[in-house]
């Protein structure tokens, strides 16, 4: 196997990646990412200037694949100048046939990754807790699943003293998820400090969706193995995209044990990320 890597241009660092992902028909885990240039939005739109990154993959030796050209940034073109470029004198315009919309490399594999993932199995920990604090969280999550015209249901366990499991369950739970589960992030955080408000001793309370928070540490854990392999076989550091403190902690503890591996984070919030470096 051999590393070859594309530039790719965007008006943001994420469009950036996804038109290179689109061009290589690969998946966000099978690359690595480095921001060369950060986008600049400019004064009143002048001054401005795209994001540009580096992607970074894999191809065999035996039968490399052609490096890809740059993506250039796509130029708006102002209504003026539009009306400067008249056709010559005497030359017939020709109606022009709309092109009809090219699928690009990778949206079949993601659709055919998408429809192969089974749904979610509902949640099934025994009894549902009913004492006091599960009442309280439950009006809590009632009311602001309301506010969010959200009618998911409310499932609550208790496998310890003092902590206590939330599973939100129905359709369109993706708005509770929210990007890179954003979203779920706020509900727990408010859920806590709502019961545990004013109060001298403190429950932990987890709030999960569709089983997403289980999924996603799954999902952390392979990328920590595929990076961290990278970085041994190549010894050299790769930087992951940022990531939450909960997020970052799945990365650590899965790679805290790999030989010639150490992690640690730089940055500051909501851009901090985790470097896997090669160790002697």
């Amino acid at each position: 196997m051999a590393m070859q890597y594309i530039d790719v241009t965007g008006k943001t660092e994420a469009e950036a990646v996804e038109k290179a992902l689109g061009q290589l028909g690969l998946e966000r885990d099978d690359v690595s990412v480095e921001i060369l240039e950060r986008a600049k939005s400019g004064f009143l739109g002048l001054g401005s200037s795209p994001a540009k990154v580096r992607v970074t993959y894999e191809t065999a030796e035996e039968d490399p694949a052609p490096a890809p050209r740059e993506i250039p940034e796509e130029k708006e073109v102002s209504p003026q100048r539009v009306e400067k470029q008249e056709a010559p004198r005497g030359e017939r315009r020709r109606e022009r046939k709309p092109r009809e919309k090219r699928e690009q490399p990778g949206e079949k594999k993601a659709e055919q990754q998408r429809a192969a993932v089974p749904a979610a199995a509902p949640v099934d920990l025994g009894e549902e807790a009913g004492d006091e604090k599960a009442q309280q969280i439950r009006t809590f999550l009632t009311g602001l699943l309301e506010h969010m015209d959200s009618a998911a249901a409310i499932k609550i366990y208790q496998p310890e003293k003092d902590r206590y499991k939330v599973y939100l369950e129905g359709e369109k739970m993706g708005q509770l998820i929210g990007r890179r589960g954003e979203t779920l992030d706020a509900i727990q955080q408010l859920t806590n400090y709502a019961v545990n408000r004013d109060r001298d001793k403190r429950v932990r309370i987890h709030v999960d969706a569709e089983n997403y928070r289980e999924k996603r540490e799954q999902s952390l854990e392979h990328l920590a193995r595929k990076v961290a392999a990278k970085v041994v076989k190549y010894r050299k550091s790769v930087t992951l995209e940022p990531m939450n403190a909960y997020e970052r902690h799945v990365i650590h503890t899965a790679l805290q044990d790999v030989e010639h591996v150490t992690t640690f984070s730089t940055g500051t919030e909501p851009n901090r990320r985790v470097v896997v470096s090669y160790e002697k």
